[in-house]
């Protein structure tokens, strides 16, 4: 009796803002290489995480959560991402929350491509008052597309996250590994660092300054195990550079010591962080900014 065959490809995971993109694929490849935070839209790259199993080898792609609003040249950037995203992959994982569909998520169908095989995931069922729901809930939204499958899982709580995988296992295409069993992301330490500190700015502050800022990484240096790191937060006005700052230097301190925590046990090493604040007006318009985060093609 023959083995089957191995199979690998690109899966992209996409939704709108806020359903649980990036907690998914963290638990899907058993690591943190994707920010998150209770603020919608905290994605702004295409992340990729690495899945390694003996039949096969799932690459994610996580995207930004698609607008359908946007007013600066980052937001269409990252509108950009999703929609490539979709085009280029050989399975998408299409999450919406259960028991809940909304304009957002109707207006994301849209997007779907025909010929690319479409796995709905229903996240968050942990947090379905009347479990009852999701049944009818899944037949409700099963007639809205020829999905390959429907998963329900909870991302956050590790819940049919192997059913998930098996289902998508299938639909990928016979080949061998694209990348060695032990990567899980292709990303560079210097950009998973500046993530890191960004998603502190998510979670340390109010609910709308954190659109406003942006992370450079300004020098990144390895001697042996150690790492110095030293990051720029870009913001439009001197009046958010103060509130980042905080009083004596305490909120802005927080950041870069939670933003460390996270590297070293990213890293697996020491590392010396500095951080510090500048005012530079309309970044999110500013292609060169944009370029050299990593948002404009080279």
């Amino acid at each position: 009796m023959s083995e089957a065959p191995h199979r690998a490809g690109l899966v992209a995971i996409v939704g709108r803002p806020n359903v649980g993109k990036s907690t998914l694929l963290n638990h899907l490849v058993g690591q943190k290489i994707s920010i998150t935070s209770r603020k919608p839209q905290t994605t702004r790259h295409r992340i990729t995480g690495i899945l390694t199993r003996d039949d096969a080898q799932l690459v994610f792609v996580d995207t930004p959560g698609f607008q359908r609003e946007f007013r600066t040249h980052l937001n269409r950037l990252m509108n950009r991402a999703v929609t490539q995203a979709l085009e280029e992959v050989d399975v998408a994982l299409w999450v919406i929350e259960a028991g809940r569909y909304d304009p957002r998520d109707e207006s994301f169908r849209k997007l779907l491509p025909a010929r690319t095989p479409i796995v709905l995931v229903a996240n968050k069922v942990d947090r379905l008052k009347d479990k009852r729901a999701l049944l009818p809930f899944i037949k409700e939204v099963s007639v809205k597309h020829a999905f390959a499958a429907i998963v329900p899982v909870s991302a956050e709580r590790e819940r049919n996250l192997d059913e998930l995988v098996r289902a998508v296992v299938p639909l990928l295409p016979e080949a061998p590994r694209m990348y060695g069993e032990d990567e899980v992301t292709t990303l560079s330490e210097r950009f998973l660092a500046a993530e890191l500190v960004r998603e502190k700015l998510f979670r340390l502050l109010g609910d709308e300054l954190p659109y406003a800022t942006a992370v450079e990484i300004e020098k990144f240096e390895t001697t042996g195990a150690l790492r110095r790191i030293h990051v720029g937060i870009l913001v439009d006005k001197a009046g958010q550079k103060a509130i980042i700052i905080g009083k004596d230097g305490e909120k802005l301190k927080k950041i870069g010591t939670q933003a460390r925590k996270d590297m070293e046990r990213l890293f697996g090493g020491k590392v010396f962080v500095e951080v510090w604040v500048r005012v530079r007006s309309g970044w999110a318009d500013d292609q060169a900014v944009l370029k050299r985060m990593g948002h404009e093609p080279g």
